[in-house]
C-alpha cells in the first residue's frame, strides 16, 4: 500500500503525469488514466490498483500511437498489428486496440481495399494481379480483395490499361525481331500483373505491325554480332550456326536466308 504524495506534469510531454508514492517516483500515466482512476494527492493504492492503472495506461498509450499512425493514411488491421508489435506492445494489448479501432470505424479492411484499388486504377497502369499481391501483403482477406476488384476494376478498364502498356513498351524493343519484341512486351505485362488472356487481347487490339525496314535493321545488328562469334567457321557449319542463332532470336527463315545471301563470304 502506498499513498500518492505528489503529481507533476512531465516537461517533455504535457499529456503525461508523474505519480509519486510516499515521496518516491512510482510511474507515469496519461491524463485520461489520471481522470479515470481519480488519482489525486492523498489517495492510497495497493499493488492490484497499480497493476490495473498501468494496464489501462498502456492501452491508452497504444491507442494514441495507433491513431497517430492512422492519421497519415488508412491502414489495414495487419498494418496496425505490425506497427504496435514493432513498438513492443503485448499481443493482448494490440488485440484490444484493433477491436476498439474497428468498433469506432477507424479500421475497416473492406473500405481500405476500395480506396486502395480506386487509387491504383486511377493513378497507375497496374494489372489486377499486382494489386491483389500488394493487398495480400497488407493482410487483406483474399475474398475481400476479389469482391472489391470485381466491383472497382472493370475488365474494360484493365484492357485499356494493358493496351496503353503494349504501346508504351513496344518501341523499347524495336531493335529485336518482331517476334521477340512481342514476347518481351508480353513478359513486361505479366510483371505488371496482367493475366495472359488480357495480354493477348491487348496485343491484338494495339495492332502492332511488323516494320520490314526495322526488322532488317534488327537482324543486321544481331547477325553482325554472331558473325564475329562464328567468323572462324566456314561454309555449311558457319551457315548452320548463324541460322540457329538468328532463329532463336525470333527472325524468320526467309529473312535469315536473305541476310546470308547478301553477306555471303
Amino acid at each position: 500500500m502506498g499513498k500518492i504524495t505528489k503529481i507533476s506534469v512531465q516537461q517533455k510531454n504535457k499529456e503525461r503525469f508523474n505519480i509519486f508514492l510516499d515521496e518516491d517516483y512510482a510511474f507515469a500515466v496519461f491524463e485520461a488514466t489520471l481522470l479515470k482512476f481519480q488519482l489525486v494527492k492523498g489517495k492510497e493504492l495497493d499493488d492490484l490498483d497499480i497493476e490495473e492503472i498501468l494496464y489501462s495506461d498502456q492501452i491508452n498509450k497504444a491507442y494514441n500511437a495507433a491513431v497517430h499512425y492512422l492519421s497519415f493514411r488508412m491502414r489495414t488491421e495487419k498494418e496496425i498489428e505490425d506497427y504496435l508489435k514493432e513498438k513492443e506492445y503485448e499481443p493482448f494489448i494490440t488485440k484490444e486496440i484493433v477491436v476498439r479501432l474497428k468498433e469506432q470505424g477507424y479500421l475497416n479492411d473492406r473500405e481500405f481495399t476500395k480506396a486502395y484499388v480506386r487509387t491504383q486504377v486511377n493513378t497507375t497502369l497496374k494489372g489486377r494481379g499486382i494489386i491483389e499481391k500488394e493487398l495480400l501483403e497488407k493482410g487483406v482477406n483474399k475474398d475481400i480483395i476479389g469482391e472489391v476488384l470485381e466491383a472497382e476494376y472493370s475488365q474494360e478498364t484493365e484492357l485499356e490499361h494493358a493496351i496503353k502498356l503494349v504501346l508504351k513498351y513496344a518501341p523499347k524493343y524495336k531493335k529485336d525481331s518482331f517476334k521477340i519484341m512481342i514476347q518481351k512486351v508480353e513478359q513486361a505485362l505479366v510483371r505488371k500483373g496482367y493475366a495472359f488472356s488480357i495480354i493477348q487481347i491487348a496485343v491484338d487490339e494495339a495492332e502492332l505491325e511488323e516494320d520490314t525496314s526495322e526488322e532488317w535493321d534488327a537482324i543486321t545488328k544481331q547477325a553482325e554480332k554472331y558473325h564475329r562469334k562464328y567468323a572462324k567457321l566456314e561454309g555449311y557449319e558457319y551457315k548452320m550456326k548463324m541460322k540457329g542463332a538468328l532463329y532463336r532470336k525470333g527472325f524468320g527463315m526467309d529473312l535469315i536466308d536473305r541476310w546470308l545471301e547478301e553477306n555471303e563470304l
